[in-house]
């Protein structure tokens, strides 16, 4: 008669134990392997949506664009002049600039600049004493980025040496 004691001295009980220690290290390295696969996830979804979200203000901040060069342009038809009326111009102005301001919106640097293709449009050229050739001589447009990006080019005049 043959106890099942001998077994553990015999070596065979030690076969399911190596096998369910396999088995354990299988699926802790799955684990471990979706865990990751799952952060990746979170993180590139994450990352998309605050590129969307960057991408919509950025929309919508090109659109506002043209009403501040329209408030640009009334302020310097209305010259001198103080009324109620200018008055209220540039207060909108200065609030919209504000706000854009708040929101990482900066103009682009162009008088006295040397032309950056990256950030400026040349509109045209001209003779130019005393200036270096390339340098922005006059702006007929402002431009803007946000961070890093470029929301509108500026369109400049450039001195031709």
């Amino acid at each position: 008669m043959t106890d099942n004691n001998d077994d553990v001295f015999t070596g065979t009980a030690t076969e399911p134990i190596a096998a369910l220690t396999a088995e354990r290290d299988e699926l802790k390295d799955r684990l471990l392997r979706m865990t990751a696969e799952f952060d990746n996830y979170r993180k590139r979804v994450d990352r998309e949506r605050r590129e969307l979200s960057e991408a919509a203000a950025a929309d919508l901040i090109r659109d506002l664009l043209p009403i501040i060069d329209d408030l640009e342009r009334a302020m310097a038809a209305a010259g001198a002049e103080d009324s109620a009326l200018v008055r209220g111009v540039e207060l909108t102005h200065r609030q919209l600039l504000e706000q854009l301001r708040r929101r990482g919106v900066e103009p682009v640097e162009t008088v006295g600049q040397m032309f950056d293709p990256q950030v400026h449009e040349a509109v045209g050229s001209v003779p130019a004493d005393g200036r270096a050739d390339g340098e922005i001589v006059a702006e007929f447009r402002k431009g803007y980025r946000a961070g890093g990006r470029l929301l509108r080019a500026a369109m400049v005049q450039v001195a031709k040496a």
